[in-house]
């Protein structure tokens, strides 16, 4: 039985809708059956809840008197660097942005308490911000100097804009050297001393739709704690990943780059982290509503964590994305048991994604769509798939200067 997201629409905004969570749905068809399922659900909402270092902001704050360009001297936010190299005073924050080097700031060599994702939490949470400008100065806009404090209320438009969020899978990270070594996946203790993961599993929104038939560019989604949308496929997007039967990519595949209102968001779905030895990033909550417009769309939401394997990677190896450094693979629900057997060793596991938090959001958009507060949108273009020729590819070095 095929379904349009107007239908869905229509009965969402009579209170009518059935939607469930992606947890919710597969018990649903374990009881009443998938032919019933498949007449009567409306929507599955997703959700996940990780650290997401390419994630940004842009704010506007307005003209001070007499005005300043900001572009070409300096600008911080609370000793973070912020880019103003775009007009007189847009600024863009990287959730990853750094302090200059002071040792105050520093509890590991590399390591960064305070970074551009803590101002973004920080600004969300209501709190003043320091920023601090130099420029050169201009017969329009003369002022070199700039100190004031800002708060996200004061900012003309504040947008969250994530260039690479909910990843479509993702490695399983471990590390066979002899020495305990700092990443973005967290500390590994060496001679797979542990094995850390990050992704939501069957709750993840891409899993759910592996072939991104729903979402795609102009989806409208769950970010932050407020209202986002799908503004292209993410940087890095790779649907070119070899997939399982189920069309679940057997690694890191398809990412979404999502924008929205910073003013609706919330510092609970948007928290500055620090991974020690690798530095600031942001933890992003995000929720994608998948309207069940068919029963391959269904079929795809019925995905269960043992039916998603993620490839385990050495992260000693001075490359540890290619594919001589896969040392097998491992299903999610192997991960979220605690541990895994790889090479005969039994190996503790822990998520740099939190499952419960991912669960909330979930129920959280359901509750906004039951409730007729958040209605679908249909994409305006898809996502490129396996046919198009978008993909990743590594970085290739070649001589500069005198050498080219």
């Amino acid at each position: 039985m095929t379904k349009t997201v107007a239908d869905i629409n229509e009965r969402i905004a009579k209170h009518e809708a059935v939607v469930m969570t992606a947890e919710e749905v597969i018990d649903y068809v374990a009881q009443e059956g998938f032919e019933k399922a498949a007449r009567t659900v409306d929507v599955v909402t997703t959700g996940t809840f990780g650290t997401m270092c390419s994630s940004g902001m842009f704010m506007n704050i307005g003209h001070s008197k007499p005005r300043i360009k900001l572009g070409g001297g300096k600008t911080t936010l609370n000793d973070v660097p912020a880019y103003a190299g775009v007009a007189a005073v847009d600024l863009f924050l990287g959730a990853a942005a750094i302090p200059d080097d002071d040792p105050r700031n520093r509890i590991y060599p590399g390591e960064f308490r305070y970074g551009g994702g803590h101002v973004i939490e920080d600004l969300v949470a209501g709190k003043d911000i320091r920023l601090e400008a130099t420029a050169y100065g201009t017969d329009c806009y003369p002022r070199k100097k700039l100190e004031t404090w800002i708060r996200l209320d004061d900012l003309n438009s504040a947008t969250l804009f994530n260039m690479r969020n909910g990843y479509q899978n993702y490695g399983v990270a471990v590390n066979a050297s002899d020495k305990t070594i700092y990443t973005y996946m967290g500390v590994l203790k060496p001679n797979f001393g542990n094995a850390n993961y990050s992704s939501a599993g069957a709750l993840s929104p891409l899993l759910n739709d592996p072939d991104y038939r729903t979402i795609g560019i102009g989806t409208k989604v769950f970010l932050g704690g407020g209202i986002g949308y799908v503004a292209w496929h993410g940087t890095q997007h790779n649907p070119h990943v070899a997939r399982l039967a189920n069309d679940v990519p057997r690694g890191p595949s398809g990412t979404l780059a999502l924008i929205g209102d910073l003013k609706q968001m919330s510092p609970r779905w948007l928290v500055g982290t620090s991974m020690l030895g690798y530095g600031p990033s942001l933890t992003v909550g995000v929720g994608v509503p998948i309207p069940i417009l068919s029963d391959k769309i269904l079929t795809h939401t019925l995905v269960t964590d043992a039916d998603i394997v993620a490839p385990v990677i050495d992260y000693s190896s001075a490359q540890p994305q290619r594919e001589p450094d896969t040392l097998g693979e491992v299903t999610y629900a192997e991960l979220m048991s605690g541990h895994i057997t790889l090479q005969g060793k039994e190996i503790p596991t822990s998520s740099l994604s939190s499952r419960s938090r991912a669960r909330e959001i979930a129920l959280t958009l359901k509750t906004w769509i039951s409730e007729g507060s958040f209605l679908l949108t249909e994409p305006v273009a898809p996502l490129p798939g396996p046919d198009s020729e978008v993909g990743y590819h590594h970085l290739i070095e070649r001589p500069t200067g005198d050498q080219a």
